[in-house]
């Protein structure tokens, strides 16, 4: 195993998710998540000096009080490994939400879901995704269609289709996600589950459907939701989440969404997700 370079980045809890995003694009392997600071984790090969000033770029972008703490280069190790031992099997709502390489049985009357993530994405931990896996089964009817923007590790789609859906196309504008979420659909044994890469282009001009997912962020949200609700059937579910407390009344004043009924919002921490019926 080569020589690791392990970055303590300063920066506010709402933003990691988005700079876990741009480490991601930029090689880095792993990452931990602590009060206003990311750990992220790259072969020390692989950064260079072009690599820090586009780190340095995007840390501005985000705000002047963000920056690099601490640099440290780790010994010889299995870094993914190490990661690994950090995802537990946990309980979402009626899910059991688990990686192939734990030995935890799933409690009776769970669903279970084994997701094996790419680093730090879709693991089940971030709370956009708990407040979705919660509602789901109360929006959920046998035989639905589901549409799944941003499907990440493909978790929500595979959830919705062990308790009843009978299709869901997922698309995700990240490669790394369309790989990852084929391996955790074979995982689980589901079938029905197509998943594109691209954004809203990839849905088919002509398909509705009786459910669409999209835990994805604000800004992308405000951009793509007239294009999801073309697809929404009458009397669909319509449930947003990757949404700050602070959001809430900004997405609720969005005019495409002014003919839908606000049926939910259930929170977690700072984080929320909304359900629309039409």
């Amino acid at each position: 195993m080569s020589e690791h370079l392990q970055l303590t980045i300063v920066i506010d809890d709402d933003l990691q998710e988005y700079l876990i995003a741009d480490l991601f694009d930029m090689d880095f392997e792993g990452f931990e998540q602590l009060d206003n600071k990311l750990i992220a984790t790259i072969p020390a090969a692989r950064f260079d000096d072009m690599k820090r000033e586009e780190l340095e770029r995007i840390l501005i972008s985000y705000g002047q009080n963000f920056l690099i703490e601490k640099e440290e280069i780790l010994g010889e190790q299995n870094w993914n490994e190490e990661w690994e031992k950090t995802i537990q099997p946990q309980q979402i709502g009626d899910f059991y939400v688990h990686p192939t390489w734990s030995s935890s049985e799933s409690t009776e009357g769970l669903t279970d879901l084994i997701i094996d993530p790419k680093l730090a994405f879709g693991t089940g931990y971030h709370p956009t995704t708990r407040l979705i896996l919660k509602l789901l089964p109360g929006f959920i009817e046998e035989g639905d269609k589901v549409l799944d923007a941003g499907t990440g590790t493909g978790i929500l789609g595979i959830a919705a289709l062990k308790i009843g859906a009978s299709e869901v196309l997922g698309f995700d504008i990240d490669e790394w996600s369309r790989t990852n979420a084929t391996e955790n659909i074979l995982l689980n044994e589901v079938e029905n589950f197509e998943v594109k890469l691209g954004s809203v282009e990839t849905i088919p001009q002509d398909e509705e459907y009786d459910l669409i997912l999209a835990n994805i962020n604000r800004n992308a949200l405000t951009e793509m939701i007239p294009d999801l609700l073309e697809h929404l059937k009458s009397n669909g579910y319509l449930i947003l989440s990757g949404l700050l407390k602070e959001d809430e009344e900004y997405i609720k004043k969005l005019d495409a969404l002014a003919d839908l009924s606000l049926l939910v919002t259930k929170s977690e921490d700072e984080w929320i997700a909304m359900a629309y019926r039409t």
